[in-house]
């Protein structure tokens, strides 16, 4: 994992990228990179997919919490 990665961050004015939501990420991008076999060049890859991972389910349980209350 690169410096580079591990400083990305999304502009303060998204609410629900959370401290919590980034050391997800963080997580996922790292255990990406072992399953990749601790290969160098793909930080940015892996924190990608990690973010679409982490972000997208927190989408899902929104909309599904959303469809609930109705």
């Amino acid at each position: 994992m690169t410096a580079k990665s591990k400083s990305r961050k999304r502009p303060s004015s998204d609410p629900s990228y959370s401290s919590d939501i980034e050391e997800r990420i963080r997580r996922r991008a790292y255990d990406l990179y072992e399953q990749h076999g601790r290969v160098d060049g793909l930080a940015l890859d892996d924190w990608l997919q990690a973010e679409r991972e982490i972000v997208g389910a927190q989408k899902q349980r929104k909309i599904k919490a959303a469809q609930a209350s109705k």
